[in-house]
């Protein structure tokens, strides 16, 4: 951390004009390094949240990824900006530092901004936690994984393309299936039925929990108190 010292003679010389401003500068920052912002001891992980960017897709079901991370952003005051490939915000707790991602890629192309971010943060890919929903489920159920194939999914597909394997964690909604055939593109771009949106709250907050839980208790134990 620089003292005020350290800034007064830093001020001294730069006005001295004896050397050049920046040199004087970059041996300031050389002996006075300013603490760092980010800890080397958190433990880091990568949340991401897919659905499709837009406002037409906000409220769909297969934007329920976009929707948990907003909320638990919102209950631990953050909000997103912008970023490379997506929109992303930062979450700490408890020595553990949550980066939340929303891809902007679209669903089909989430993979790439998976791996740009965890690339980016230096984080393994044990610590990927990916939320999505599951035509597979009924409405309201979780279902947290340690691993597994896409099942149909073009968002967990296109992320296992990308990564080469399967192995990192999802968190399945269950968004049911209460489509005629072949109308399964329009089912999960269409809202939730007001019924369904009156119990979202209750179940995204438990989803919410239940990434925390990933990062602070590990997924086994995650799986055990969250899995419906």
């Amino acid at each position: 951390m620089q003292t005020v010292g350290s800034f007064a003679w830093k001020w001294f010389f730069a006005a001295s004009g004896g050397i050049h401003q920046a040199e004087i500068m970059g041996i300031f920052d050389f002996l006075f390094p300013q603490k760092a912002t980010e800890s080397s001891d958190e433990m880091k992980f990568l949340i991401t949240g897919l659905g499709n960017p837009g406002s037409e897709y906000r409220s769909t079901r297969h934007n329920i990824g976009f929707m948990v991370l907003d909320r638990l952003a919102e209950k631990h005051g953050l909000s997103f900006a912008p970023d490379r490939l997506g929109d992303t915000c930062t979450l700490r707790y408890k020595g553990k530092q949550l980066t939340l991602l929303k891809p902007s890629t679209y669903m089909n192309l989430s993979g790439k901004a998976v791996r740009y971010h965890l690339q980016k943060h230096n984080i393994e890919q044990s610590a990927l936690l990916v939320i999505t929903d599951d035509l597979a489920l009924p409405f309201g159920k979780i279902r947290i994984r340690a691993k597994g194939s896409g099942g149909g999914h073009n968002g967990l597909g296109n992320i296992q393309e990308v990564l080469g394997n399967e192995n990192y964690a999802r968190m399945r909604f269950g968004v049911g299936s209460e489509f005629s055939k072949g109308a399964q593109v329009d089912y999960v771009l269409s809202d939730f039925q007001p019924e369904e949106k009156s119990a979202l709250p209750a179940l995204m907050d438990k989803m919410g929990e239940a990434v925390i839980g990933f990062a602070t208790i590990g997924l086994e134990r995650a799986m055990n108190i969250y899995n419906g």
